[in-house]
């Protein structure tokens, strides 16, 4: 007896045929989904445990997120739609604003560096939802800016990392239409050390950025006055700050009063094409200040050759609190250990 055999007709080959290439289609399509997700989500971008990161690459999307919080600040600050409110009070006794400019800018900002860098811990002023994050994605291109100052990569344990966003800068300031002192922020530390710090005026559209050890696109000025110092302070925030300096450096001492911490950061600096920055020898504070304020600043001042301490002269660490109760004292191109020495008299008694 012949064995039995499976004869298929014309018909029943064509179906087999067609339901072999659907296998193979939904296999592909499968595969193809999940590079473009990953590729998308930043694979080998601090996407994992164990994963490092390039910060050159993380100081590409910091450029670009502080930059598209910009244009959201400007955007609101323009349709006069600000839906002012205040979140509470601060130590000094002032209204804590917000607005939908601050909303809109870290929603922005926020979600491109959670979606880029999934993997590194983000600390940003204005809460966050996961049903708010939009899908935006940093598109993996390093300016070529960047790329001819940082030539090569530098490579961190994204586990070590922490970002801090500030979206809008003298919130104060940006309701009274002082837009001038506003700046969206972004700053990157390592192990606690701010490696990477990104200043953006959305108004002026100026950037500044630096990274320590690597590069920047901004420089100290030429020269500083250590003798009469010009010092700037804050117009909102300002504690006794006025009376310290005059007790410390004399009654002529020149005093600014501004808004904004990075805008006193960069009063520091020379932003040639900025023609509206002031500019000021010392910065002071003498308050309590969060560290997205500050951490910017504080990694471009360390990477020019500045220091930003405590009034004690403390080294601050970007990790854990959000706040800094010690005081700030910023500086560069003068002696700041000189500095902390002689304003150490006088912070007992503020």
């Amino acid at each position: 007896m012949a064995p039995m055999g499976i004869r298929l007709s014309p018909l029943g080959v064509g179906v087999f045929c067609l339901l072999g290439l659907g296998v193979l289609y939904h296999v592909y399509s499968g595969l193809l989904t999940f590079r473009i997700k990953a590729f998308m989500l930043g694979d080998g971008a601090g996407s994992g445990e164990g994963s490092t990161v390039d910060l050159r690459e993380l100081l590409a999307v910091a450029v670009e997120a502080a930059e598209l919080g910009g244009v959201e600040v400007k955007t609101v600050r323009e349709s006069n739609k600000l839906n002012e409110n205040s979140k509470g009070k601060t130590r000094e006794g002032a209204d804590d604003k917000m607005t939908r400019g601050d909303l809109l800018s870290n929603r922005k900002m926020a979600s491109l560096i959670k979606n880029s860098f999934p993997g590194v811990q983000v600390n940003t002023e204005e809460h966050l939802d996961e049903a708010d994050k939009e899908s935006i994605f940093w598109d993996r291109k390093i300016p070529d800016e960047i790329k001819e100052k940082i030539q090569n990569p530098k490579l961190v344990p994204s586990e070590s990392i922490t970002v801090w966003i500030d979206p809008l800068d003298a919130t104060h300031e940006y309701t009274e239409n002082l837009v001038n002192y506003v700046t969206t922020m972004v700053c990157v530390a390592v192990n606690g050390k701010p490696v990477i710090g990104v200043i953006h005026k959305p108004f002026t559209q100026y950037t500044a950025w630096a990274m320590v050890d690597g590069g920047s696109n901004v420089k100290r000025r030429a020269s500083y006055d250590e003798k009469s110092p010009t010092i700037i302070v804050s117009r909102s925030h300002s504690g006794k700050v006025k009376e310290v300096i005059l007790q410390t450096f004399g009654n002529q001492t020149k005093i600014i009063s501004a808004g904004g911490s990075g805008y006193k950061v960069l009063s520091l600096l020379d932003v040639t094409g900025n023609e509206k920055q002031e500019t000021a020898d010392i910065y002071i504070h003498v308050t309590y200040i969060k560290k997205w304020d500050i951490c910017a600043g504080n990694a471009i001042l360390s990477a020019l050759g500045g220091q930003m301490t405590t009034l004690k002269g403390e080294e601050i660490i970007y990790t854990g609190l959000d706040g800094n109760e010690g005081g700030l004292l910023a500086s560069i191109g003068v002696d700041h250990n000189a500095l902390v020495e002689k304003l150490a008299s006088k912070i007992s008694s503020d």
